[in-house]
């Protein structure tokens, strides 16, 4: 079993910027993948972002690039989402997932942590 500990959210007003963090209890086979997802009230849960030992960047969501960047310390076990030039539409519960890389595939999701509120006021 792993575990994922999320850090980093809050409310900041938009142009701002924070930076979200989840650490993963170990490492796995089946939990070298990890990425973001993020979840705004009535709407359905999105991919923003994932990221694979070994693999690099793997997927970034169209509506955040060129704002947001998904980097990992793999000696920690943790991945980072810098999330810079913030708007009302960011403000969502931010979930950190992990999951075996399945090439050619999105990558599975055998991890959650339990989210970490992000607020963008305007």
């Amino acid at each position: 079993q792993v575990q994922l500990v999320e850090s980093g959210g809050g409310s900041v007003q938009a142009g701002g910027s924070l930076e979200l963090s989840c650490t993963a209890s170990r490492y796995t086979y089946d939990s070298a993948c990890m990425g973001w997802f993020r979840q705004a009230p009535g709407k359905a849960r999105e991919k923003v972002a994932e990221i694979a030992n070994g693999a690099g960047i793997l997927y970034i969501t169209d509506s955040v690039k060129g704002r947001f960047t998904i980097s990992q310390d793999n000696s920690k076990n943790t991945v980072y989402l810098q999330m810079n030039s913030l708007n009302t539409e960011d403000t969502a519960m931010y979930y950190c997932a992990a999951g075996p890389v399945q090439f050619g595939k999105p990558c599975g999701t055998n991890y959650w942590g339990q989210g970490t509120q992000v607020t963008v006021s305007s």
